[in-house]
């Protein structure tokens, strides 16, 4: 035997157990001291010939599976192989250790550094064509960062699994390892088969798969580049020259499989795109679609940060629900979790053997009431991989928002941790310092290279400048749940009337500190579930008075300076709690007495966001103190609230609120300019299932002094209702 055909026996044995660092060193075309040689693995093989030069010429078994050829040439041919398994045709395929890197220097010194903004492009598994002397060679660029292997290998339906036969190469002290198939296309499933250093093996899913097997499989799949036609050009020109914070913005949130049972991206494209313009929302906001092994998690354990989940059907589906609802005029946030992430092995956790998306010290790496591991904020790869994820959420699939999960569990080392069981940082506080930086990073990109995009925070602390600009020292979001506004009013609206004067304080605190950020008043999907009942159910007394309730709330939260969010469900006032296994309850909305109660706050809601969207004053100046005015503040014995909404063009709205249960007949407001006020909306109007009171539908000012102006009305206030009142020019 030509002993230029082997390979020294060190190496010849890590290529074997799959613990080789540079297997292109030894496998594929190699200039000798004279002439070359070729080497290719077959496992199971019984015959390889090289075909080089318009001949076939049969390659020598050196062991192991291997297979060689001296050559010749001094300079790399092109060339194919024609391999023979026992029982089958022969079959050519080129050779995977023939081609160069799939990342340049540049990729590698970007993600060194983390700042390679569009990672998916070279990470992960793309598809790629190249041009040779013999043909068109097409197949999948295989990448993944893994600094702590010993060796990783691709594994697939194409090499039955085995890791032998697709050692990937490690790329200088990038960690990135890296390998070049041909022949693999969309829709091939894979995973990386990985070396430890303490010499296990683990397969793990691609970080960066774009496709994935439906759960609970948990297997990759090679996704090609999506050729999906977009029609939204003229939507997503505008976004970039709109104010999403200073224009009306009313959300409905969605659970995905269980709008209605069953349902997925393309039922939603054709049932519920309708329904949102129907019921007049400006945006929908789903909760999370990446990928989630289990779904009782609603989503918010991600495994694949990159791709769509299975369950609900194709990533070009779910683009075409996102195209289908910019059509019609809707926006799309999606929630994105990047706090923290499931301990399945099969995943991110701990996944070259050692801790690497995590941070290593338990005291900052998990969240022990989760089950969860921490992303390591101080690991600039770490911040790469989850910048470039909202990054590539935006790019792939045109969204218009991202809100963002669990923002306080990320800003606080001490987060839901008794003592002894976190690290204070470097300046021995509790402030997550790396995380900030990341939170900064992640909105000063997102809305550099994506203008008009909306970033919003589900934060729930006083934590300073969360929607402050990041030159300012402030996080750098768009938006803010408003938390501190929901629980209060929540637990005020759960209160019986006859109690609530010892409680007015409750529904008035949130205007101390309504422009300290910019808000969203969210009425989420956390308020109707784990037993805490329903909106409907939390309402106190009988049906007609929850049904009031209901419609109270919304009129009082459409008045209030912030942007909308209901959930799905709370737009008629479901009487039962969400459950993800199932649907919302759809029932309500039959015909019949009771249901006619959820039909009329469906009404309500479509009305008020009709109004709401038509009238600038409700949202022109959400974020800035002109914009709300305080007529009635402090009438805590008949709970009553009256308030102008400013609008940026001077107009003005006055809402009243009646939170009791004894109507005001003649109740006197002072008003801050003389003239004609017309109705636009009474949530007690028997269209909805209120009373029906004959309210008139001009009030003209009289020249009578009250409530320090010069000029007033006398009114009719129902109990348990709200009015708006527009200035007539």
């Amino acid at each position: 035997m030509n002993t230029d055909l082997l390979i020294p026996e060190g190496d010849r044995q890590r290529l074997i157990e799959c613990k080789h660092h540079a297997p292109h060193d030894f496998y594929g075309w190699h200039r000798l001291s004279a002439g070359s040689v070729v080497r290719t693995r077959f496992l199971g093989a019984e015959r390889v010939e090289l075909l080089i030069h318009n001949a076939a010429e049969a390659m020598e078994p050196i062991g192991d599976d291997i297979w060689a050829i001296a050559l010749d040439d001094e300079h790399s041919p092109d060339y194919r192989f024609r391999v023979t398994y026992p029982g089958a045709e022969p079959r050519i395929v080129a050779d995977a250790y023939h081609f160069l890197p799939t990342l340049g220097s540049l990729d590698l010194h970007l993600i060194g550094e983390g700042r390679h903004e569009r990672l998916w492009e070279v990470l992960g598994a793309n598809v790629r064509s190249y041009e040779t002397s013999l043909g068109e060679v097409r197949g999948t660029s295989f990448a993944v960062w893994a600094p702590n292997a010993q060796g990783v290998a691709v594994i697939g339906d194409f090499c039955e699994w085995n890791p032998n036969q697709y050692p990937m190469r490690s790329l200088g002290v990038s960690g990135v390892w890296e390998i070049f198939i041909p022949g693999i296309d969309d829709g091939a499933a894979y995973k990386y088969a990985i070396q430890t250093a303490d010499g296990a093996r683990v397969d793990k899913a691609d970080p960066l798969a774009k496709r994935t097997l439906t759960p609970p499989e948990t297997v990759s799949v090679v996704a090609a580049r999506s050729e999906f036609a977009w029609t939204d050009d003229e939507w997503m020109q505008a976004r970039a020259g709109v104010d999403a914070t200073n224009s009306a913005m009313s959300v409905y949130e969605c659970h995905v499989g269980s709008w209605k049972e069953g349902s997925n991206y393309a039922t939603l494209t054709e049932e519920l795109v309708p329904y949102l313009v129907d019921n007049g929302f400006t945006h929908v906001e789903f909760l999370p679609v990446a990928e989630h092994p289990f779904g009782g998690s609603w989503g918010y354990q991600v495994t694949g940060y990159y791709a769509p989940t299975a369950r609900w059907g194709t990533p070009d589906e779910f683009r075409a629900l996102v195209d289908r609802l910019h059509a019609n005029g809707i926006g799309v946030i999606v929630d994105w979790v990047p706090a923290h992430f499931p301990k399945d092995a099969w995943a991110l956790a701990r996944f070259d053997g050692a801790a690497l998306y995590e941070h290593p010290d338990w005291r900052r790496g998990e969240q022990k009431d989760w089950g969860t591991y921490v992303f390591d904020f101080g690991r600039r790869e770490v911040r790469n991989f989850l910048v470039a994820n909202a990054l590539y959420w935006c790019e792939e699939f045109h969204l218009d928002g991202l809100r963002v999960d669990a923002v306080a569990s990320m800003l606080y080392l001490d987060y839901s941790r008794e003592p002894g069981e976190w690290l204070p940082n470097q300046y021995g506080g509790r402030e997550h310092w790396e995380a900030v930086q990341f939170l900064q990073e992640m909105n000063a990109t997102v809305q550099r290279e994506h203008p008009g995009v909306l970033t919003i925070a589900e934060e729930s602390t006083a934590w300073p400048g969360v929607t402050a600009q990041t030159d300012a020292d402030g996080l750098g979001f768009s938006l803010k749940w408003n938390m501190g506004w929901m629980n209060d009013t929540l637990e005020y609206f759960s209160l019986d009337p006859i109690h609530r004067s010892h409680h007015h304080n409750e529904i008035t605190f949130s205007l101390v500190y309504a422009f300290s950020e910019r808000y969203v008043l969210p009425f989420s999907h956390d308020e109707v579930v784990h037993g805490k009942g329903s909106l409907w159910q939390r309402m106190p007394g009988d049906d007609w008075n929850k049904a009031a309730g209901v419609r109270a709330l919304y009129g009082y939260m459409f008045s209030h300076p912030g942007k909308q969010l209901l959930f799905m469900g709370c737009e008629w006032g479901q009487t039962t709690e969400w459950d993800e296994a199932g649907s919302v309850n759809w029932d309500d909305l039959a015909e019949g007495w009771g249901h006619d109660y959820h039909r009329g706050i469906q009404r309500l809601v479509r009305d008020l966001n009709l109004v709401y969207r038509d009238t600038p004053a409700l949202y022109s100046q959400d974020n800035v103190p002109m914009g709300f005015q305080w007529v009635k503040g402090d009438d805590a014995a008949n709970n009553i609230l009256a308030y102008v909404r400013w609008g940026a063009d001077a107009t003005p709205v006055l809402a009243v609120v009646n939170l009791s249960g004894v109507s005001q007949p003649n109740y006197r407001l002072g008003l801050p300019e003389a003239g004609e006020w017309e109705l636009l909306i009474n949530t007690d109007d028997a269209v909805y299932g209120g009373a029906g009171n004959d309210l008139p539908r001009v009030l003209q000012t009289q020249a009578v002094e009250w409530d320090r102006f010069e000029q007033s009305v006398e009114l009719h206030v129902p109990a348990m209702s709200v009015q708006y009142y527009a200035l007539r020019r």
